[in-house]
């Protein structure tokens, strides 16, 4: 089972890399037989994830990816990532980690803080969280949205209103030149709205891969983004622009 999830990860990946893929091709890639990537693509068509083809499939306009396949898709990179965001959280912080693959490798270094605040609508992190005793942690209620394992709604929206935190680790599923940060639900974006306004300090953190992708919901301009945390596969173009809109950027090296 965890070999089929791996392999649909992957298949993912490439997709959305190509925009398309080739069921021949793949059987030759994962060394598996055609029907066995037939039944993938077969699955992933049914979580509205790809259009079937004669022979392959190709990617949807909005390439929504489940929570769990999420994960899997440049684990490396979300890591780094996350390890660079943690050095700018200090003892007695309050923190906002709005629910994503990437926030979600923050809340796993989380450990080595004495008293730290977190606030956070995803179940997957919160669960992730429970591994530490010291730490505070918050969930704004509201009702559950399966696909993304975050609350959402007006109790959410309600409860957020009434807090403030000093930072704000916010994942994106899109990053736009001279527009903006997206996310593929309306729902999350207006949460993720709320959670911008009651931070201190805005931060951003995504892999250099979501300046080539797609989101339908408007989060932000770059007005209120104070830092923004990649990876050294971003385009010289992207770096220019998001320091032309003052946003800090900070690198995650893949060689160190």
């Amino acid at each position: 089972m965890r070999k089929a999830a791996a392999r649909r990860s992957k298949i993912l990946e490439i997709l959305d890399e190509f925009n398309k893929v080739n069921v021949t091709d793949l059987s030759e890639k994962f060394q598996v037989s055609e029907v066995t990537i037939r039944n993938d693509l077969d699955k992933l068509e049914k979580n509205k994830l790809l259009v079937r083809a004669h022979g392959g499939a190709f990617k949807t306009n909005n390439l929504a990816l489940a929570v769990s396949e999420k994960k899997s898709i440049n684990r490396d990179l979300k890591r780094l990532i996350g390890k660079m965001a943690v050095d700018l959280i200090q003892e007695n912080d309050s923190i906002i980690l709005d629910s994503g693959t990437t926030t979600f490798e923050i809340a796993s270094n989380l450990g080595k803080f004495n008293e730290i605040t977190v606030i956070s609508n995803a179940l997957d992190i919160v669960n992730n969280l429970a591994q530490f005793d010291n730490l505070k942690v918050y969930m704004p209620g509201g009702y559950l949205k399966e696909f993304s394992m975050s609350l959402v709604g007006p109790m959410a929206e309600r409860n957020l209103k009434q807090l403030f935190c000093n930072k704000l680790f916010l994942g994106v599923d899109s990053i736009r030149s001279n527009v903006g940060f997206f996310t593929h639900h309306m729902e999350e974006a207006y949460l993720n709205q709320i959670m911008i306004d009651i931070a201190e300090e805005v931060i951003v953190v995504a892999d250099s891969t979501k300046f080539k992708k797609t989101g339908l919901a408007f989060i932000q301009n770059f007005e209120k983004v104070d830092k923004l945390i990649t990876d050294d596969g971003i385009d010289e173009a992207d770096l220019l622009m998001l320091k032309k809109n003052n946003v800090e950027v900070l690198i995650a090296r893949t060689s160190e």
